[in-house]
């Protein structure tokens, strides 16, 4: 198991901790959820962990980076990666996304694939096969047929458990939580013997700076529409913990003029709803007061332009690196 973009596993193993100890038939490992846009990723790792460390929206390719989801248990602890959507890119941003998953994939101890159960493979899914057979032929995959609850009398499940060999399969509904406790329950069996590797306490290798970042693109993504979900990126350029609140200053990105004016809205009503939701989000993952501060700015193409990538937070390597 090595580091990949986005987390990374302490040097000296296990988190040391008072009285702290596990039996020596201890589970830990890598587990990595991929699978198509919007096949609901996101959606089971936040019902696996119960609680939410992920974004949730109805538009595809919401998942930008590798976020680590951390379930423990006294016999184990699964480090969930919910990577980016998998599909052939079409800029600099879609690119990064696809390395990011790649790298997930190769530092995987087991790799979930989650399909969607109420409609028939799509040449997306094939995709996926592809890239699984060629990039991780060894490594073992769990497919989880998600959506159950959509469908309605007999369903034929033959194409999607076709598309590749595997070791198990479960049909499940991540939104209304069936049978996720027995999904984790198998794949901790396939993961090796190890230790624990982060606090018993911890849900996610991310701070708050990413998670209130995160958020805001939540909750632009759930109130537009069209282009502007995928043309957005958060930068927090304050974070303060004051006495009795937490004062957070953002910059919204757009590619456009027309953008802006789409994401502050009619005398300021879209910006001022989009703050107000996220606001109520942080308020309950915070516990406290919060106190937000937006602003839109164009930063044209950056979704193109590697140098801006950067400038907003994505480690898009230089090519002299």
């Amino acid at each position: 198991m090595s580091d990949n973009d986005n987390f990374l596993l302490p040097d000296d193993g296990f988190l040391n901790e008072e009285d702290e100890t596990w039996a020596e038939d201890h589970r830990s490992g890598v587990v990595a959820v991929v699978g198509r846009p919007n096949v609901g990723k996101s959606t089971l790792i936040n019902a696996i962990l119960g609680q939410k460390i992920a974004i949730t929206t109805p538009k595809p390719q919401t998942t930008r980076r590798n976020q680590l989801g951390i379930y423990t248990v006294p016999e184990a602890q699964v480090l969930f990666t919910d990577t980016p959507g998998i599909h052939k890119p079409h800029n600099k941003l879609g690119e990064y996304m696809m390395t990011v998953a790649d790298g997930a994939l190769k530092d995987s101890d087991v790799i979930l694939w989650i399909l969607d159960a109420s409609e028939a493979p799509t040449g997306s899914d094939v995709y996926i096969a592809d890239k699984l057979k060629s990039i991780v032929p060894n490594t073992p995959v769990v497919l989880a047929l998600n959506k159950t609850d959509l469908l309605k009398g007999v369903y034929n499940f033959t194409a999607h458990l076709g598309l590749i060999e595997y070791n198990n399969e479960f049909k499940i509904s991540a939104a209304k939580g069936t049978r996720v406790t027995d999904i984790v329950s198998y794949l901790i069996t396939l993961l090796p013997l190890g230790p624990r590797y982060y606090p018993t306490d911890q849900a996610s290798d991310v701070d708050m700076r990413f998670i209130a970042a995160e958020t805001i693109r939540e909750k632009v993504i759930l109130n537009t529409t069209k282009e502007i979900p995928y043309s957005v990126a958060i930068e927090i350029d304050g974070y303060k913990e004051e006495e009795e609140r937490v004062a957070i200053s953002a910059i919204i990105y757009v590619e456009r003029e027309s953008q802006k004016g789409i994401i502050v809205g009619k005398g300021g009503a879209m910006i001022k709803r989009i703050g107000t939701e996220a606001r109520q989000d942080l308020i309950g993952q915070l516990a406290t007061a919060v106190h937000l501060d937006l602003r839109v700015k164009v930063l044209k193409d950056w979704r193109d332009d590697n140098e801006l990538l950067r400038r907003v937070g994505y480690r898009i390597a230089k090519e002299d690196d």
